[in-house]
């Protein structure tokens, strides 16, 4: 486990705003409880609670990955009609302490899924 320091600073915030999430033109995520994660020099990532998810077109993939400042990562597929975007999203179950304010959220691979983050 590292923490985070000067050399890799982790920011968490709540985000002011709206964050939604769409696969295949369908929303599958929508919050204005989203928090706003920055680390180091890496895009911001918007972790959104688990109530605001629509977490039954989600399935627990058996990706698992690890990051040595927030711990172990689950990987969930989604589906929608006509898609499944394989590891679209992942969620930090048993944080690490610096990082414990994600504990009960998602996030997602703006790669594979649109993400819309509205200022409020």
């Amino acid at each position: 486990m590292k923490l985070p320091g000067p050399d890799h600073p982790i920011h968490i915030e709540p985000y002011e705003g709206t964050v939604s999430v769409t696969v295949g033109g369908a929303e599958i995520a929508r919050s204005t409880r989203a928090l706003a994660l920055s680390e180091a020099a890496y895009p911001t990532v918007y972790y959104l609670p688990r109530a605001d998810v629509a977490m039954e077109s989600f399935q627990r993939s058996e990706k698992v990955s690890h990051c040595p400042y927030k711990g172990d990562a689950a990987h969930y597929t989604a589906s929608v009609p006509g898609a499944a975007i394989e590891n679209a999203a992942w969620s930090y179950e048993a944080p690490y302490g610096a990082v414990a304010d994600i504990e009960g959220h998602l996030a997602f691979y703006p790669g594979q899924v649109q993400i819309t983050a509205q200022p409020g």
